[in-house]
């Protein structure tokens, strides 16, 4: 079960990878498709996440920061 880290409202394009970068920001990056190689990342909307060990941080469908915990298996 995911929780709600941050309500940011992040619009998607298609053709668009989105994450969490290192500084905890929401960046995008163009997908690579048929051949061609993918963009450079670009920062779509400033947070500042603290990360946290042991958990994983995506961008949900609302375009909201959320994380989930990481199973060890």
């Amino acid at each position: 079960m995911a929780e709600k880290v941050a309500k940011v409202g992040v619009e998607r394009v298609q053709g668009y990878l989105y994450y969490i970068d290192k500084q905890g920001d929401v960046s995008r990056a163009k997908m690579a498709r048929g051949g061609k190689k993918g963009g450079k990342p670009e920062k779509v909307a400033k947070v500042g996440v603290k990360k946290q060990g042991g958990f994983l941080y995506f961008l949900d469908k609302k375009g909201d920061v959320s994380r989930a915990k990481m199973v060890n298996a």
